[in-house]
């Protein structure tokens, strides 16, 4: 215990002190998010703070993972930690200057598809890996896109590493445990500059590696036990359905949905006057009150957490179309 201790503060620690760093560094090389029409914060701030979580999981990825014996296969260690380097390298490339569209793809998929290979190695068939590819790389970028505004994308990592960190130790797998509530521990560190208002915002370099690291853990807690799956999906709930419904509706109706845009519901809460702290508290609502007891009642009763993760994927549907028509109507005072 005083071990997994350690780690834990040593992970905040890193992350604390590298964060502090980058905002120094941001400074000096000018590397700001400007205000603008699909942005959400009102002044110029640094960027590429991320950097603090992906440098402290690096570090502590290999010891949490090799905690206890058994450990994870070495394989599955130096895939998760090779893919989470390729991930935040494009991000930092993107932070200091735009990269195109199907360069960070690429980085993403091979960082995915090296992942899954290793996780598939021994015992579950190959089908999967195509699913597994479109999951991780929608985990990356979804992230991505709900890293919007000051503290949201960062208490977010701190419930769902918590969350995934109590069920890896639920099934006895206490490096995945570990491992999560490291991520949990960095991401707490991130924030403390990242809380409304922020000092330094994520940046590519982060938002996609906490992408990768929940897929990453997610996938490796289903690969232990099926059905964990489900309530570790209920976990990421809230983003999962605001990124995903945001994306299918601007399809729908014909918009370009890879460019830039400021329609998800977290942004329009803010567009009509919401602070960043209330929409992250709304949030956190959301994952206090019916995220935690869910993913609880579907890890108590594992033969019905397919449903009840559907149950609370519906009600989180309802819920945001509810939202979204209420900040539309107070956009178009006629709109239905």
């Amino acid at each position: 215990m005083h071990q997994a201790m350690g780690w834990l503060l040593a992970s905040l620690l890193l992350s604390l002190l590298l964060v502090r760093a980058a905002i120094t560094y941001a400074h000096r090389r000018g590397m700001y998010d400007q205000p603008g029409r699909r942005r959400s914060h009102q002044v110029p701030t640094a960027r590429g703070g991320g950097i603090g979580i992906v440098l402290a999981m690096l570090i502590c990825l290999p010891g949490t993972l090799s905690w206890t014996s058994p450990a994870w296969p070495t394989s599955l260690i130096a895939g998760l930690w090779g893919g989470l380097l390729l991930v935040a390298l494009a991000g930092w490339w993107d932070d200091h200057r735009s990269l195109p569209v199907l360069p960070r793809l690429a980085a993403q998929l091979l960082a995915v598809g090296g992942f899954s290979v290793c996780l598939l190695w021994d015992g579950a068939g190959w089908w999967w890996l195509p699913l597994l590819l479109v999951g991780g790389t929608w985990s990356i970028n979804l992230h991505n896109f709900m890293d919007g505004i000051d503290g949201l994308l960062a208490q977010q990592a701190i419930f769902v590493g918590a969350g995934l960190a109590w069920l890896a130790w639920s099934a006895q797998v206490p490096g995945l445990s570990l491992a999560a509530g490291a991520l949990a521990a960095a991401a707490a560190g991130f924030w403390c500059y990242n809380r409304p208002s922020a000092r330094i915002f994520m940046g590519d370099v982060g938002s996609g590696s906490v992408g990768l690291l929940i897929f990453a853990f997610t996938t490796m807690l289903w690969q232990r036990d099926h059905d964990l799956l489900w309530p570790a999906l209920i976990l990421s709930s809230a983003f999962i359905t605001d990124a995903s419904l945001t994306l299918l509706v601007r399809v729908w109706r014909g918009r370009r949905w890879y460019t830039a845009h400021r329609e998800h519901l977290y942004q329009w809460l803010v567009r009509k006057g919401e602070s960043h702290a209330r929409v992250d508290a709304a949030w956190m609502g959301w994952n206090l009150v019916v995220a935690a007891p869910s993913a609880w009642l579907a890890w108590s009763h594992l033969p019905s957490g397919f449903a009840i993760m559907m149950a609370v994927y519906a009600g989180a549907a309802i819920v945001w179309t509810a939202w979204k028509r209420r900040c539309l109507r107070r956009q178009f005072p006629g709109a239905h």
